[in-house]
């Protein structure tokens, strides 16, 4: 049994014993897949229809999961009650990389009203695709993801702290076959785990870095692009597991190194007409205003959501110059050095961001790039003039925020993230990304040691 599957044949899998585990599933506010397995037959017996029910502190808590003091929508004084898991059974799938195993996503709802609860992240998208559709679009999206491989498993690479880490390749791989087929017991293993789970593979490649890779699933529909995103992630951590590696999402894992990206390709679409071709002149492009108005009004907005596209300390580190990395506010044809790429045309005219690194949290940053887009289409925003060239090498241009203390700034005062995710909302991630940079504040580094210990 593959791929995602029915209620009806997961009963014939428990049935015929192929399948004896559901794992029932939502993602925290990192991105994170928390929850529950559930003996397949009592899964069937009333968790598919009734849902089931997780501690709402796990909307509240820290990477460390300890529960976090100042969120108004948990807190020690109201007692952390629980929120309900609701399954959302089009996301079922047969989870090839574990064993007699299939997996289901959840939407997460308040216990009491039964409304979505709004600071859960597939509700942030859902509230947003709601909005593309009452204009009349749908969106499609992908995530183009990439990772580090270490021959050290995640185990021992903890109890070392996380130094003198053996990567799976020893020279700069981008595209080279032989280090690849070094690291072809791992990313082959995945590319079949993944396809046979409903997430299906267009490719799989060596990256910049020395044991970097990058595997690139189909494009979808960008809510189950979203589901696709995570279930990948969580595939590659438990393969990576169970065979003595480890693998990571950070955005900058070492600092002689490139960073992981999560490259964003996006396009809208009206019926099954992509909505950005069109006969606007955009040289060297043919556009519809829609393209253009969406285009304008990410780039408009990806200051005030950069928290969303580059949620921790770490995540700003990957913006150095000449790095494949965006490090200035510009689009461009098919021009990696800028943070907006435009590739494509006609049926496959779409906008690659480029901003958003591997540690992102996919909902989030759909999210937001949707709300960003949609206003620019309401409020009719033209992005800036097309930059051919270095962008790296254009002072003139607006930077992308330097630190995760520069983001938040912008973030905190935004107007527009209040209004277009709520109040509550807008609050409730303020907190979020406020307490990482504190935790990182209060930290003392091997950086420090290094440097201090012994010379100061």
């Amino acid at each position: 049994m593959r791929g995602l599957i029915s209620i009806d044949q997961l009963r014939e899998g428990v049935e015929s014993e192929e399948i004896d585990t559901v794992v029932v599933a939502f993602t925290d506010l990192y991105g994170r897949l928390q929850g529950k397995r559930y003996d397949a037959e009592f899964f069937l017996d009333g968790i598919a229809s009734e849902g089931t029910h997780a501690c709402d502190y796990l909307l509240t808590v820290d990477m460390e999961m300890e529960p976090v003091p100042g969120f108004a929508y948990a807190n020690w004084e109201k007692g952390y009650g629980d929120f309900h898991m609701v399954p959302d059974l089009g996301t079922l799938r047969i989870a090839d990389w574990l064993t007699g195993t299939a997996v289901v996503l959840c939407d997460v709802h308040d216990e009491h009203t039964g409304e979505p609860v709004p600071v859960a992240p597939r509700s942030m998208l859902r509230r947003q695709l709601q909005r593309a559709e009452t204009m009349g679009y749908s969106a499609m999206a992908a995530s183009e993801l990439e990772y580090f491989m270490y021959e050290d498993s995640y185990r021992a690479a903890a109890e070392n702290g996380y130094a003198g880490l053996r990567p799976v390749g020893w020279y700069i791989e981008d595209y080279n076959l032989l280090q690849g087929t070094r690291e072809e017991p791992y990313n082959s293993a995945i590319r079949r785990h993944l396809s046979r789970s409903a997430i299906p593979v267009e490719t799989s490649k060596g990256e910049w870095g020395r044991g970097q890779h990058e595997m690139n699933i189909r494009y979808a529909e960008i809510l189950e692009m979203a589901d696709r995103h995570v279930l990948m992630k969580q595939c590659m951590k438990e393969t990576a597991d169970e065979m003595g590696l480890a693998v990571t999402f950070m955005a900058k894992p070492g600092e002689t190194e490139a960073g992981s990206s999560c490259h964003i390709h996006v396009s809208l679409w009206e019926g099954e007409t992509n909505a950005f071709p069109g006969d606007v002149s955009f040289p060297p492009l043919l556009v519809s205003d829609e393209f253009r108005w969406f285009l304008g009004g990410w780039m408009d907005k990806i200051t005030e959501l950069i928290p969303f596209f580059a949620p921790t300390i770490n995540s700003y580190k990957r913006f150095q110059d000449g790095s494949w990395a965006p490090t200035r506010i510009a689009w461009s044809h098919d021009n990696r050095t800028a943070g907006f790429r435009i590739i494509g045309d006609g049926p496959s005219l779409r906008i690659e961001c480029r901003v958003a690194g591997a540690d992102v949290n996919p909902y989030l940053a759909y999210a937001a790039m949707l709300a960003a887009g949609l206003d620019g289409i309401e409020n009719k925003i033209e992005p800036p003039p097309i930059f051919e060239g270095d962008v790296y090498a254009a002072a003139e241009l607006p930077e992308v925020p330097k630190t995760l203390r520069d983001g938040l700034e912008h973030f905190a005062a935004s107007e527009f993230a209040a209004a277009a995710f709520g109040a509550d909302v807008h609050e409730h991630y303020r907190h979020f990304f406020a307490t990482e940079l504190a935790a990182y504040d209060n930290a003392v580094t091997d950086w420090e040691r290094r440097r201090y210990f012994e010379r100061i």
